[in-house]
């Protein structure tokens, strides 16, 4: 295990300003730790005071009951050496060991990280063999992790969200029948409305140069990125500074509604977009530009319904607790922000509906907004 270089007492004590807990801590177990993990994840984004999680592992090569038994000696060791708000327990039962480090109060990562494992390691040194301690691997996660430093891959730290990467016990059948409606339903809209793709395909192409389907970057869940398909509703090689400058003001709550209708009806969305093309224009009012989603559904990166998948520089100005709507659930085609506010709703709004959804999906809530989202494009909620 390398150790970085010790920090100052005077470090230490800023950043563990809170007192060593006077017995050992309890040791929870794995399920009560990641559960805790999710409360910290949702205090952090209220307090927004970053937590750590330390993850200790021994030897892959040691057998299980000796590997169980350092692991044991880790847990009462740390157990006594941490703080009273610090949080101590199995990560995975008899496999890894875990510790949060809540209400951290300095900005430098790399300075806190130093700090940690430095204490971690003189106490774990002097209750435990060389042998043993030369065994441990240690790992770092912050929350909340970068997710704006990444272009592609998975930004997010799968250690960071236990709770919904392993669903728990009951619920990996509710995953799996999600899935399948996703895929037996995309398969067969594909093939009722390959008419249409061969009609949309040949106006697109002849309204405009360039090619018959738009292809994006967008987020999915636990911040996988994926290529993200439409008609292509735009003139080619046209400038995005435009849309990044009006999101990052309208997730911000400082973009100026525009009402659309004598009752005042406002929506929340770039209108009068120069770059549109005339079958664009078409093609979003009936949000037949989504079609070629239903590919993206088949594949697995989206799901037929579920929050709209973001663009990278989107994410990049979310709060903590925006990045829900993209944790929970994969994206969708339509959704029930689509059916109930779409554009004319603010971006917080808009957010808890999404979450609402994902707190509350069953199969016949999918079905009543798939339903629905006819009778919204029709109206043209929002779409414009």
């Amino acid at each position: 295990m390398t150790l970085l270089p010790a920090m100052s007492a005077k470090s230490l004590e800023r950043a563990t300003s809170t007192s060593i807990a006077p017995e050992t801590q309890e040791i929870l177990c794995q399920k009560m730790f990641r559960r805790m993990i999710a409360v910290e994840r949702k205090r952090t984004e209220r307090s927004k005071e970053p937590f750590l999680l330390l993850l200790l592992e021994a030897g892959h090569h040691q057998q299980l009951e000796m590997k169980a038994g350092v692991l044991d000696n880790v847990a009462s060791s740390l157990g006594s050496s941490i703080r009273e708000t610090d949080v101590i327990g199995w990560y995975s039962d008899q496999a890894t060991v875990g510790v949060l480090y809540t209400g951290l109060q300095m900005q430098d990562k790399n300075l806190i990280v130093s700090i940690i494992l430095n204490r971690v390691s003189a106490t774990l040194r002097n209750k435990m063999l060389s042998d043993q301690f030369s065994s441990l691997t240690i790992s770092f996660y912050f929350f909340p992790d970068d997710w704006d430093r990444y272009d592609s891959g998975r930004p997010t730290s799968s250690a960071l969200y236990p709770d919904l990467l392993c669903p728990e016990e009951g619920k990996e059948s509710v995953v799996l029948m999600k899935r399948a409606m996703d895929v037996v339903g995309s398969a067969l809209l594909l093939i009722l409305c390959s008419p249409l793709f061969v009609i949309i395909a040949f106006a697109v192409k002849c309204s405009s140069k360039g090619p018959v389907l738009f292809r994006q970057r967008r987020v999915g869940q636990f911040g996988e990125r994926f290529t993200f398909l439409k008609f292509r509703s735009m003139l080619s090689d046209n400038d995005h500074s435009a849309h990044k400058e009006y999101v990052t003001k309208f997730i911000a709550d400082e973009v100026e509604h525009q009402p659309v209708n004598a009752n005042g009806d406002c929506i929340y969305k770039l209108t009068r977009d120069k770059r549109v093309t005339r079958v664009g224009k078409f093609l979003r009012r009936t949000s037949l530009d989504e079609l070629p989603q239903l590919l993206n559904v088949l594949k697995g990166d989206m799901s037929l319904v579920g929050p709209r998948p973001p663009i990278p520089y989107e994410m990049a100005v979310y709060q903590a607790w925006h990045r829900r709507r993209v944790l929970k659930v994969k994206p969708g085609i339509t959704g029930l922000w689509q059916v109930t506010g779409r554009s004319r709703v603010k971006f917080d709004e808009m957010v808890r509906l999404d979450l609402r959804y994902a707190t509350s999906w069953t199969p016949w809530l999918d079905l009543k907004i798939i339903l629905r989202t006819p009778l919204a494009v029709i109206r043209g909620a929002g779409a414009v």
